[in-house]
């Protein structure tokens, strides 16, 4: 028998876009469904742009939840391109209908930004493995690299797809279920980035306003170092964010962290509490840092510590693979510890955690 056209439809209402996070039918997308009179379905979809790197994902899917409908043999996906008439409308769609640079998130996103005092004590590596750790834990997470001149997030997490710009909407990539925009991903060959700060301002404007972040429930924020520029434009642009402050555990980290804590909570910021890393060497317990950091820091901003991350060569040699730890080596004691500092962000959720997110 001839498969039901209308059947088929129905099935590919199944078929997520893995970038947009919504069914191909509902952003317009199937632009033809052929059925033969032996069963084989012809499938055509319109992508934003032509040679879309996830186009195995939609021919994936159509086989699974189109050649599961009854009488299907077979199963063929074509790809076409969007006009620029389809392309504005689909931004619209997926805007809501609200003006352009209008910068609102969902009033339940949560928006957690990963600050330090100064560089080099691992608060992008934790910044991306702590939005991985709530992913894993069932939050719809997006990642946002705002240290715009240290820009690492892209190769932490192993990211080197372009964004694509749906008429004057930024569809960030996924990677998993993270989705990520970083200035990374627009520089050449890792160049460097060369603005004052007035162009710094616009540039998290429209990272916050343009880009198409969707249903998300955390926005993890990847904070520039110290109290520039960007600290105080996120303070403006994302007044109901809370801070968590990385510092190590000599004395000379955990004071200049101290100026970052004190930023955040003069920008209106929540502060959550204080990470400590590189606390001891995994296998020894040594202590190559010192100690004591964390609670100094923690003591003079009146803020808990929320988790000890331990120096551990898995991490490392994970985010230079460009792969979270938790994935790559899920039972190290890094692992470990941002599963639990990941859980105690959860709980001090305001307003408690979703109910969507107790379902792990």
């Amino acid at each position: 028998m001839t498969p039901d056209r209308d059947t088929v439809l129905r099935a590919l209402e199944q078929v997520i876009d893995p970038e947009l996070k919504r069914p191909v039918t509902e952003l317009d997308m199937v632009r033809d469904v052929v059925v033969e009179a032996d069963g084989a379905v012809a499938v055509t979809i319109a992508l934003t742009v032509a040679g879309c790197p996830l186009r195995s994902s939609f021919e994936e899917q159509v086989a699974l939840h189109a050649g599961d409908s009854a009488d299907v043999t077979s199963t063929a996906v074509g790809f076409d391109v969007m006009t620029p008439e389809e392309k504005a409308a689909l931004a619209t769609r997926l805007r809501g209908g609200r003006p352009e640079r209008e910068i609102r998130l969902d009033p339940a996103t949560r928006v957690v930004a990963v600050a330090s005092g100064k560089g080099g004590v691992g608060k992008s590596t934790l910044t991306a493995n702590l939005a991985a750790a709530l992913a894993e834990r069932g939050e719809r997470v997006g990642v946002l690299d705002a240290d715009v001149y240290g820009y690492s997030i892209p190769h932490v997490l192993g990211i080197d797809q372009r964004p694509i710009v749906v008429d004057s909407l930024i569809v960030p990539p996924v990677r998993g279920e993270l989705k990520v925009m970083s200035i990374g991903l627009f520089a050449e060959d890792n160049g460097p980035i060369m603005w004052r700060g007035p162009m710094l301002h616009k540039a998290l404007e429209q990272f916050l306003s343009d880009v198409h972040w969707g249903e998300i429930d955390t926005l993890v924020v990847d904070m520039p170092p110290g109290t520039g520029d960007v600290a105080i434009s996120i303070g403006q642009l994302l007044p109901r964010a809370e801070a968590i402050v990385v510092t190590t555990p000599q004395p000379a980290a955990q004071l200049v962290a101290v100026r970052a804590a004190v930023m955040a909570q003069k920008t209106g910021m929540r502060v959550l509490g204080v990470v400590e890393n590189m606390s001891w060497l995994v296998g020894t317990g040594q202590e190559l840092f010192g100690s004591g950091g964390g609670d100094a820091l923690a003591a003079e901003i009146g803020a808990p510590v929320l988790a000890r991350i331990p120096f551990d060569p898995a991490l490392r040699e994970a985010s230079d693979a460009g792969c979270p730890v938790l994935e790559a080596a899920p039972d190290a004691e890094a692992s470990t510890a941002i599963r639990g500092l990941a859980e105690t962000i959860q709980a001090r959720r305001p307003g408690g955690i979703r109910k969507a997110l107790t379902v792990l």
